[in-house]
C-alpha cells in the first residue's frame, strides 16, 4: 500500500469514526443548515453541555469535517464537505465492487442451472 492510499484509508476511517456518533451527526446537520455557529449556539440546540459540544467538534475537526475560525473571542465552526466527498467516493467504489461480485455469482449460478438441465 502506498503512502497516498494509506493516507486516504486513514482519512475515510477518521470520517467514519466521527460519523458513528449521533451527536456529531446532529452537529454536522445543524452546521449545514446554519452555515456557521459557535459551540455555545450549537449546545443550545442539543441535550449536551457546551463542553461536550466542543469535544465533539474537535473530533469532527480532526476528521476534516468542520473547520474553525476565531472572530474576536468567538470560535465559529463551519462544515468542510471535502472529507465527506472523499468518503462518499470510497463508499461508491465499494458498492460498485460488491455489485460486480454479486453479478459474477449470479452469472455462475445461472450457468450452473443451465448446465444441470
Amino acid at each position: 500500500m502506498t503512502d497516498e492510499s494509506r493516507d486516504a484509508v486513514e482519512a475515510v476511517d477518521s470520517v467514519l469514526v466521527a460519523l458513528s456518533d449521533p451527536t456529531r451527526r446532529q452537529l454536522l446537520d445543524l452546521l449545514a443548515v446554519q452555515g456557521e455557529a459557535t459551540a455555545t449556539t450549537l449546545a443550545e440546540r442539543l441535550p449536551v453541555s457546551r463542553q461536550a459540544v466542543v469535544k465533539h467538534l474537535a473530533v469532527l475537526d480532526t476528521a476534516g469535517l468542520v473547520s474553525s475560525s476565531r472572530i474576536g473571542r468567538e470560535v465559529r465552526y463551519t462544515v468542510r464537505p471535502a472529507a465527506l466527498d472523499a468518503t462518499a467516493r470510497w463508499m461508491t467504489a465499494l458498492a460498485a465492487s460488491w455489485d460486480r461480485r454479486l453479478a459474477n455469482i449470479r452469472r455462475a449460478a445461472e450457468a450452473a442451472e443451465r448446465d444441470s438441465h
